[in-house]
């Protein structure tokens, strides 16, 4: 990794995440009832938990909306959820007024079109390997894994090692 890079990484205090094809595979099922389910990674789920362990922020900025999703951040107890947020730019906006923060002390990951205007804004961005090329060829980091898949514990590792806090955290369950 270049000097460059370690630098923005080494900023970051808040992840904020869409959620289809990043925090999940991408996949909706919907039942005979109209129901919608979404698949999540464990993995994922737990860096987040470690990810606040850091003393860091999380979020969600979905143009969707989904009662799973709101479950599924309530029980990581995501710092803030915003659902229905299309632009996404404002509800991005909002989160830098809530936490008190500039561009560079985000990393964003994304995978879509609607997700492009804040990619371009913040500190450290990132997509999943299927994301879209215009998306890919614009983040500073394209992950190994998959969306929903381990994408957002590999970017939660790879921050909290740059930061030097990853040992700890370790530590902390040994």
């Amino acid at each position: 990794m270049n000097k460059t890079l370690k630098d923005k990484i080494q900023k970051i205090k808040l992840l904020a995440l869409d959620v289809d094809g990043v925090l999940t595979d991408g996949r909706i099922v919907v039942d005979g009832d109209g129901r919608e389910t979404k698949f999540f990674d464990v993995q994922d789920g737990f860096g987040l938990v470690l990810f606040q362990k850091a003393g860091h922020k999380t979020a969600i900025i979905s143009a969707r909306a989904a009662g799973a999703v709101t479950a599924r951040a309530n029980d990581l107890k995501i710092d803030r959820i915003h659902q229905d947020a299309y632009p996404k730019i404002h509800a991005y906006q909002q989160l830098l007024e809530d936490f008190k923060l500039k561009d560079e002390e985000v990393c964003f990951i994304g995978d879509d079109l609607p997700d492009l205007v804040i990619l371009k804004r913040v500190g450290f961005s990132v997509s999943v390997p299927e994301a879209a090329a215009e998306v890919k060829g614009t983040v500073h980091y394209v992950t190994a894994k998959r969306g929903g898949r381990g994408a957002v514990r590999e970017v939660v590792e790879l921050i909290l090692k740059t930061q030097r806090k990853w040992g700890k955290i370790v530590a902390d369950f040994i």
